[in-house]
Protein backbone atom coordinates (compact mmCIF):
# COMPACT_ATOMS: atom_id res chain seq x y z
CA UNK A 1 0.00 0.00 0.00
CA UNK A 2 1.47 3.69 -1.34
CA UNK A 3 1.02 6.80 0.97
CA UNK A 4 -1.89 8.19 -0.33
CA UNK A 5 -4.04 4.75 -1.06
CA UNK A 6 -3.46 4.38 2.74
CA UNK A 7 -4.02 8.13 3.20
CA UNK A 8 -7.79 7.76 1.72
CA UNK A 9 -8.43 4.20 3.10
CA UNK A 10 -7.95 5.71 6.76
CA UNK A 11 -9.61 8.63 5.50
CA UNK A 12 -12.61 7.78 3.44
CA UNK A 13 -12.83 4.12 2.89
CA UNK A 14 -12.86 3.35 6.81
CA UNK A 15 -12.97 7.07 8.48
CA UNK A 16 -14.32 5.07 11.88
CA UNK A 17 -13.74 1.55 11.02
CA UNK A 18 -12.94 -0.60 14.10
CA UNK A 19 -13.55 -4.36 12.23
CA UNK A 20 -10.54 -5.78 10.25
CA UNK A 21 -7.29 -5.58 9.85
CA UNK A 22 -4.63 -2.86 8.55
CA UNK A 23 -1.11 -3.59 7.41
CA UNK A 24 1.73 -2.03 8.60
CA UNK A 25 2.38 0.39 5.60
CA UNK A 26 -1.61 1.58 6.11
CA UNK A 27 -0.63 2.50 9.98
CA UNK A 28 2.53 3.91 9.07
CA UNK A 29 1.51 5.75 6.26
CA UNK A 30 -1.27 7.25 8.18
CA UNK A 31 1.20 7.77 10.76
CA UNK A 32 3.41 10.04 8.85
CA UNK A 33 0.80 11.78 7.26
CA UNK A 34 -0.62 13.18 10.28
CA UNK A 35 2.61 13.97 11.29
CA UNK A 36 3.44 15.79 8.48
CA UNK A 37 0.42 17.88 8.19
CA UNK A 38 1.02 18.82 12.65
CA UNK A 39 4.74 19.75 11.25
CA UNK A 40 3.47 22.02 8.17
CA UNK A 41 0.00 23.46 10.15
CA UNK A 42 2.62 24.05 13.46
CA UNK A 43 4.90 26.45 10.94
CA UNK A 44 0.91 28.15 9.61
CA UNK A 45 -0.07 28.62 12.68
CA UNK A 46 3.47 30.14 13.93
CA UNK A 47 2.69 32.74 10.84
CA UNK A 48 -0.69 33.81 11.41
CA UNK A 49 -1.37 33.35 14.80
CA UNK A 50 1.89 33.66 17.16
CA UNK A 51 2.19 30.94 19.75
CA UNK A 52 -1.50 29.70 19.13
CA UNK A 53 -2.40 26.33 17.78
CA UNK A 54 -5.44 26.92 16.04
CA UNK A 55 -4.77 24.75 12.59
CA UNK A 56 -3.16 22.17 14.38
CA UNK A 57 -5.66 21.79 17.30
CA UNK A 58 -8.07 21.61 14.71
CA UNK A 59 -6.60 19.04 12.38
CA UNK A 60 -6.02 16.91 15.42
CA UNK A 61 -9.04 16.85 16.14
CA UNK A 62 -10.27 15.73 12.28
CA UNK A 63 -7.84 13.27 12.72
CA UNK A 64 -8.33 11.34 15.98
CA UNK A 65 -11.03 9.26 15.10
CA UNK A 66 -9.46 7.43 12.07
CA UNK A 67 -5.57 7.25 13.96
CA UNK A 68 -7.67 5.58 16.40
CA UNK A 69 -9.71 3.50 14.14
CA UNK A 70 -6.36 2.82 12.04
CA UNK A 71 -4.00 1.44 15.38
CA UNK A 72 -6.93 -0.49 16.07
CA UNK A 73 -7.17 -2.36 12.99
CA UNK A 74 -2.95 -2.78 13.56
CA UNK A 75 -3.55 -4.21 16.56
CA UNK A 76 -6.23 -6.94 15.07
CA UNK A 77 -3.90 -7.67 12.38
CA UNK A 78 -1.12 -8.83 14.97
CA UNK A 79 -3.95 -10.94 16.44
CA UNK A 80 -4.86 -8.54 19.74
CA UNK A 81 -7.74 -6.70 21.03
CA UNK A 82 -7.83 -2.82 20.17
CA UNK A 83 -8.15 -2.99 24.09
CA UNK A 84 -4.34 -3.34 23.75
CA UNK A 85 -4.27 0.67 22.71
CA UNK A 86 -5.15 1.37 26.24
CA UNK A 87 -1.88 0.88 27.00
CA UNK A 88 -1.28 4.68 26.12
CA UNK A 89 -2.07 5.73 29.09
CA UNK A 90 1.44 4.41 31.23
CA UNK A 91 3.74 7.02 30.81
CA UNK A 92 6.23 6.20 28.61
CA UNK A 93 6.46 2.55 28.97
CA UNK A 94 3.20 2.21 27.62
CA UNK A 95 4.33 3.98 24.18
CA UNK A 96 6.95 1.95 23.99
CA UNK A 97 5.22 -1.81 24.06
CA UNK A 98 2.52 -0.32 22.06
CA UNK A 99 5.63 1.19 19.17
CA UNK A 100 7.01 -2.20 19.19
CA UNK A 101 3.62 -4.28 18.51
CA UNK A 102 2.69 -1.48 15.65
CA UNK A 103 6.11 -2.46 13.78
CA UNK A 104 5.31 -6.60 14.31
CA UNK A 105 4.31 -8.11 11.64
CA UNK A 106 1.05 -9.24 11.21
CA UNK A 107 -0.43 -12.59 11.36
CA UNK A 108 -0.15 -15.05 8.06
CA UNK A 109 -3.48 -16.25 7.02
CA UNK A 110 -6.78 -15.04 8.73
CA UNK A 111 -7.23 -14.59 12.43
CA UNK A 112 -10.30 -13.88 14.84
CA UNK A 113 -10.47 -10.47 13.10
CA UNK A 114 -10.60 -11.11 9.73
CA UNK A 115 -8.51 -12.13 6.25
CA UNK A 116 -4.89 -11.40 6.08
CA UNK A 117 -4.66 -8.26 4.29
CA UNK A 118 -1.43 -8.94 1.79
CA UNK A 119 -3.22 -12.58 1.07
CA UNK A 120 -4.83 -10.81 -1.76
CA UNK A 121 -1.76 -8.58 -2.99
CA UNK A 122 0.67 -11.81 -2.60
CA UNK A 123 -1.76 -13.67 -5.19
CA UNK A 124 -1.85 -10.69 -7.27
CA UNK A 125 1.66 -10.82 -7.44
CA UNK A 126 2.33 -14.09 -8.01
CA UNK A 127 0.05 -13.98 -11.14
CA UNK A 128 1.87 -11.41 -12.54
CA UNK A 129 5.27 -12.54 -11.82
Amino acid sequence: MDFQTAVRTCLKEKYATLEGRARRSEYWWFFLFVFLCNLVLSIVDAILFGESEILQALFSLAVIVPGVCVAARRMHDTGRSAWWLLLVLIPLVGSLILLFMFAQKGTDGPNDFGPDPLAGEQESATAHG
